[in-house]
């Protein structure tokens, strides 16, 4: 095995402080960061973990414009709101910076001279759009026009805001200001370059050929791409008034671009971090014995792979080690969005959850947990909130928590609530097993956190509590304890089941203890241990806990997410959705679904709708949507299958009057055959009704 390097340095992507940051955010940068360090920690290695706000660009005033307050309110709301959120999920950065803070303005002043002063910059001069009504250069958030795709008055510089598709301001239709509504002109602007296509050597052996195996595909791919289609100058200034300072005094009015000052945010972070500490930041940046790791989202590879490592390289710092990117992790079915307002942020999952009366530490480890299982390492994933249910409540409560559970109850029912002593004489097969399977789990674990592999580390880790749970259950020592009347000499079987058990559990507390910090922390206090017990070098032992210690009470580790709250997680996704701010909304009555194409009488009278009442209901089996309905006809009785589970219970709709599409082909549905179709409407919420008569009417009575 390789020499680990004399320390590490771990950063996350700087989120930009324009807005809350949602679950895909979580799961694409700092969940697994996070993992990644309280690993590194546990292994005693020398480690320090940055972030902080991203504070300039053209994206602050903007959001200050439209929040009608200024960039400095913004980014002082939003860094703080964002600070808050990563606490309360538990993400231990050893800093969180921000870019705003004067030290780091001096830092990326520095770093732009140094380059600068060297020739490593160029010059050149450009049009670009201005508005001589308030004497601003416009940057491309600033210019708005027509689509020249979908022709939708809501295009801007950069983007189509309706289509979605990429744009250039020399591309829109009747451009004009966003600042004074004016049309712009074009006018001549100096602006300092990074030249790319100086360093392609550089990169094409750097990236393409020594990082090529030990780098993600997607990461390589798309740096690849990036140089095989010819590198371009970069732009490091802006004509901005928000921003870095550029420190030449020919450069009055322009701010360094926010893509070049927000990596060197990183340095500026470890710079704060040391100040605070007491200690050397520059051995982190400078000496070749440090590795150097960035999480990110695919959407920031180009930045942290190829233009931040040549800035990297001419300033004489250390390279990436790694940058393992994340690709997107989707919601229910869709892009996470937060222009159409389809997303889940954190702050809305620690009020829904965290700060519920049943909720706390236990939830935030269960959504550390499913992020983490459907961790997009190689192809976008994605969260639903159904998912979240399985993960949580057939996973964490039915494998892990029930294994911990079990092993304290019967410690207590069958051991007087210490550790009972090993019987060595008494060891059997299944004990030797178990034994192999925690040292094998620990280097299987090991060896996926060091390659980045999470998903596969959490598997290992519940996989060994399922495995604990399969010898108890061979073992059966409940079974054993009611021959101890007239054979007491099988207390020693009991014995060695339990102490097993026991040690298998403290050595789970330290194997979950990345993954889930909390969990692993209610296992220690359960076993009255220190959490020195956590350090890593302990995992794989069998002597975790003394003979004749007594532990306390078991604690159930987590709760069960009951149909509820995920239906009502599913309406406020819609209804948030429905609700978009983005979106023109009607001033009375809610949009409607836009109506189907045009038909004739003759193809509505092929519908035979009959009225009928609902005799009983039961949910079917592994579909969270569907229940399986009894309907009486009148003339006969039917088994309908019908989508309205996520709306009603069972109970609730037994009785009901229903009009039913009675003449539709039958349909299997879960190996059902589904015999009709039930009207239901659904209001701006979501929410369904049923389709009745004003006033009862006999089963059977058709509906035209």
């Amino acid at each position: 095995m390789a020499t680990a390097p004399k320390r590490y340095l771990v950063t996350s992507a700087l989120p930009y402080a324009n807005g809350l940051k949602h679950i895909g955010h979580l799961a694409g940068a700092y969940i697994p960061a996070d993992i990644y360090v309280r690993y590194l920690r546990a292994q005693k290695r020398d480690v320090v973990f940055v972030c902080g706000s991203d504070e300039h660009g053209t994206a602050i005033p903007i959001q200050a414009m439209k929040e009608g307050t200024t960039p400095q309110a913004i980014i002082d709301k939003y860094h703080q709101a964002m600070k808050e959120d990563f606490n309360d999920l538990h993400i231990s950065f050893d800093i969180y910076h921000r870019t705003s803070d004067p030290l780091h303005h001096e830092t990326s002043r520095e770093f732009f001279t140094y380059l600068n002063d060297r020739g490593e910059l160029e010059t050149k001069e450009t049009e670009q759009f201005y508005d001589e009504s308030s004497q601003t250069f416009l940057a491309d958030r600033y210019i708005k026009g027509t689509c020249p795709h979908c022709k939708s008055d809501r295009a801007f510089g950069d983007q189509c805001e309706t289509c979605g598709t990429a744009l250039s301001p020399d591309e829109l239709i009747n451009p004009v200001s966003t600042i004074s509504g004016s049309a712009p002109i074009k006018k001549k602007t100096t602006h300092w370059y990074l030249p790319l296509a100086k360093h392609e050597a550089f990169l094409r052996d750097w990236i393409l050929e020594e990082h090529k195996q030990d780098w993600r595909p997607t990461v390589v791919g798309q740096c690849k791409s990036w140089i095989e289609g010819g590198l371009q100058s970069r732009a490091v200034t802006r004509d901005l008034d928000w921003g870095v300072k550029v420190p030449l005094q020919e450069a009055d009015g322009k701010v360094l671009y926010v893509w070049f000052d927000a990596p060197i945010g990183y340095i500026s972070a470890t710079r704060q971090w040391a100040k605070d500490t007491g200690n050397d930041w520059k051995p982190y940046w400078y000496d070749t014995d440090t590795q150097l790791v960035h999480f990110i989202g695919k959407d920031n590879i180009v930045f942290h792979c190829i233009i931040f490592p040549v800035m990297l390289k001419l300033h004489g710092n250390v390279l990436p080690v790694n940058v393992p990117a994340n690709e997107f992790l989707n919601l229910e079915g869709d892009k996470m969005s937060t222009s159409r307002n389809w997303k889940l942020d954190m702050r809305d999952f620690i009020t829904d959850f965290v700060k519920k009366e049943n909720g706390g530490d236990q939830c935030v480890d269960m959504l550390r947990y499913y992020l983490t299982q459907i961790a997009p390492e190689s192809k976008d994933s994605e969260f639903t909130w159904k998912g979240f249910q399985d993960a949580v409540n057939n996973e964490l409560v039915s494998i892990f928590g029930n294994y911990v559970n079990r092993t304290f109850v019967l410690m207590h029912k069958l051991c007087q609530g210490k550790v009972p002593k090993f019987h060595a004489a008494k060891s059997d097969a299944l004990d030797a097993q178990l034994e192999k399977d925690i040292q094998a789990t620990r280097e299987k674990i090991s060896a996926c956190l060091e390659q980045y592999s999470f998903r596969e580390g959490l598997f290992e880790v519940i996989d060994l509590a399922r495995k604990g749970n399969k010898y108890m259950q061979e073992k059966e020592p409940w079974i054993v304890a009611k021959s101890l009347t007239e054979h007491p000499e099988k207390q020693e079987l009991i014995d060695n089941c339990l102490h097993h058990c026991l040690q298998l559990t403290a050595n789970l507390a330290i194997l979950i203890q990345p993954f889930l910090p909390s969990t692993s922390r209610k296992m220690c206090h359960m076993m009255k241990v220190v959490d020195k017990m956590l350090d890593w070098e302990n995992a794989g032992s069998m002597k975790l806990l003394s003979v004749g210690y007594s532990l306390r009470e078991p604690q159930l580790l987590f709760r069960k997410i009951e149909d509820v709250e995920i239906a009502d997680q599913i309406t406020k996704l819609k209804h948030a959705s429905m609700n978009d701010a983005s979106t023109p909304q009607p001033t009375a009555e809610p949009a409607h679904a836009p109506l189907k194409p045009e038909i004739v009488i003759d193809d509505f009278s092929k519908i035979d709708l009959r009225t009928g009442i609902v005799l009983s209901a039961q949910k079917v089996p592994k579909a969270d949507k569907l229940l399986q309905l009894e309907v009486d006809l009148g003339f006969e009785k039917r088994t309908i299958l019908s989508g309205i589970a996520l709306h009603f219970q069972p109970e609730e709709v037994v009785g009901k009057q229903v009009v039913v599409v009675a003449n539709l082909a039958p349909r299997k549905m879960r190996g059902i055959d589904s015999q009709g179709m039930i009207l239901m409407a659904e209001d701006a919420s979501g929410k369904l009704h049923f389709v009745q008569p004003s006033s009862p009417i006999n089963g059977g009575s058709t509906v035209s």
